[in-house]
């Protein structure tokens, strides 16, 4: 389950798919206007996604057509989801960097125990321009003792929450509930 934009992929397949990625894309180009400040190889990432960013509004968002509610609603939603991701990912960053000074270590430490050599590699991963690996959330988790709660996103996307409840409704088991709150966006 992919729960944050991916640069590297979506500068790869050359096109923004749906709302989400368009939202997802827009904080990135965000975080990459900051990166950029710090290292010059990150203007030249932000002008592609922001050339694909252009390349769906322009499709997809056409002042000269009538836009439907449903798709002002799957933006809204959108939204939503991505600005949660967003929070997710400066909460785990802000709490990686409180263990990490308590420990006396730096995020380039840190780097180095994950086997990334790069200092700007390692800014991605800790601002979600690119995301972490399982196995470098599993080191965060017994390195650092941070829950994996606070690690990995446990939200789930509307396809997958809808197709979860349609399924627990039809097996119609008493036993096997979920709530309204566990099949919510958070």
């Amino acid at each position: 389950m992919q729960t944050q934009l991916d640069i590297s992929k979506l500068l790869e397949a050359g096109k923004i798919a749906n709302e989400l990625e368009l939202e997802r894309a827009l904080i990135a180009d965000r975080k990459l206007r900051v990166l950029a400040k710090e290292d010059s190889k990150y203007k030249t990432v932000r002008k592609k996604l922001r050339d694909l960013i252009s390349a769906y509004e322009d499709k997809n968002w056409s002042s000269s057509s009538r836009i439907p509610d449903k798709k002002i609603q799957n933006s809204d939603l959108a939204e939503v989801i991505a600005e949660k991701e967003r929070q997710f990912i400066q909460n785990r960053k802000e709490l990686i960097r409180k263990k990490l000074k308590s420990l006396n270590l730096t995020q380039q430490n840190l780097g180095e125990i994950l086997g990334h050599k790069s200092k700007s590699y390692m800014s991605e991963l800790m601002n979600g321009v690119s995301p972490f690996s399982l196995k470098d959330l599993i080191i965060i988790n017994r390195l650092l003792k941070i829950d994996l709660t606070h690690l990995i996103p446990t939200f789930l996307p509307q396809a997958d929450r809808m197709k979860i409840k349609f399924s627990l409704q039809k097996l119609d088991n008493p036993k096997l509930k979920l709530s309204e709150e566990d099949i919510e966006l958070v």
